[in-house]
């Protein structure tokens, strides 16, 4: 039983790294040679923007390779996938994005700053240091790049990871919400450091993309999920998935009745590259990336699951609702958030293709495998 496990996950990882590397061999092929750097590739993110250029790799044995350097302060230790992964064109470097770059380290053709603190529960326990890698992190690396911007070797493309929470609680009318839209964002809430520290972020990219002609793209995710998720994330999926695996009910700490879109991670990831890839194409642009529909509540994604876990496990258990011990876990959380791609779509040609059905499946048999439950 564990071994058949075992290559349902293995299948699950390789064939998502398969379509991505398809759908992103233009990409690839731009950046082949180059220095590519990752900040916070240990995070969600990382489990599959690491992986996808070393499976590009892998699939053209050919072609000059992508280099890949991750920076992490692994906080949480260094995950295993990574520490795992034997490839002559992956360094791992334990930095703060807050540290000098080291001395010998290269100039990185391709840089993506992913390095934050994501999770809601974690980033309102740690909002200082949420805030200072948001903007002092981002600024270090962008007066970087000016630096380099008349030399012999400037960057090729950078891609800052904003957050579709700059967009706040939107009012109704702007939903589904296109990137022209303004946000309506507390300053002082308990997601403020997270939330306004992006939208500041935003600003230095557009300002230092239009000052100094750099190429710079910036990602405004909505709601990923999927393998490299880890399951004591906080997120309302891996939270399910654990009740599930463990035989639990289902423990909805709200009402179920916020909407969302839900993004499987590899079309997500596609995504990203694509807008490193078109930075210096649409330098100081940003773009949503996530999918357009079906937009669903909380509650449907939980029932959805307990299907799922009923149709490949026999999950005899049920949702129940109860009352977070935290008083401020629901504070400025959007009732509403669905994006609108047409930009995306339009300019890096990007599209969705994993529905939510079959990315939950994925999912929940990635999560499966998992050691930590």
């Amino acid at each position: 039983m564990t071994e058949a496990r075992d290559s349902v996950s293995r299948n699950i990882v390789g064939e998502d790294l398969a379509s991505m590397t398809e759908r992103l061999d233009a990409v690839f092929s731009k950046i082949s040679g180059d220095d590519l750097l990752i900040t916070g590739g240990a995070g969600f993110l990382g489990y599959y923007m690491v992986q996808a250029p070393l499976a590009w790799n892998a699939a053209n044995p050919g072609l000059d390779p992508v280099r890949v350097t991750v920076h992490d302060n692994f906080l949480r230790g260094v995950p295993d996938w990574l520490s795992n992964l034997d490839d002559p064109n992956l360094r791992i470097v334990t930095r703060s994005v807050l540290d000098p770059m080291p001395a010998d380290e290269p100039r990185f053709d391709w840089i993506i700053h992913a390095a934050s603190v994501a999770s809601p529960i974690f980033y309102r326990k740690y909002p200082i240091e949420t805030m200072d890698a948001n903007v002092d992190g981002l600024r270090m690396i962008l007066d970087s790049l000016e630096e380099r911007a008349d030399s012999d070797h400037p960057v090729k493309g950078f891609a800052f990871f904003s957050t579709s929470e700059i967009y706040g609680d939107p009012h109704p009318d702007f939903i589904p919400t296109d990137e022209t839209y303004r946000g309506r964002v507390s300053c002082t809430g308990p997601r403020a450091c997270y939330d306004e520290s992006k939208r500041y972020g935003e600003t230095l990219c557009v300002n230092f993309a239009q000052q100094y002609n750099l190429p710079i793209g910036i990602i405004r995710p909505f709601n990923n999920y999927g393998p490299g998720l880890r399951i004591d994330d906080g997120r309302v999926l891996p939270d399910f998935a654990r009740d599930v695996l463990n035989g639990r009910d289902i423990v909805m700490l709200s009402d179920g009745g916020a909407t969302r879109t839900f993004c499987y991670v590899a079309d997500a990831v596609t995504g990203y590259y694509l807008i490193l890839g078109h930075s210096a194409d649409y330098p100081g642009e940003s773009f949503n990336i996530g999918t357009d529909q079906p937009e669903i509540s909380v509650r449907e994604l939980a029932d959805r699951v307990t299907e799922m876990g009923r149709r490949l496990w026999g999950y005899d258990g049920k949702v129940v609702v109860k009352t977070s011990d935290d008083p401020e876990y629901l504070t400025d959380n959007p009732n509403r958030r669905c994006p609108i791609i047409d930009k995306a779509r339009s300019m890096l040609g990007y599209e969705p293709l994993v529905g939510i059905d079959e990315g939950l499946e994925r999912a929940m048999l990635w999560y499966e495998q998992q050691d930590e439950r």
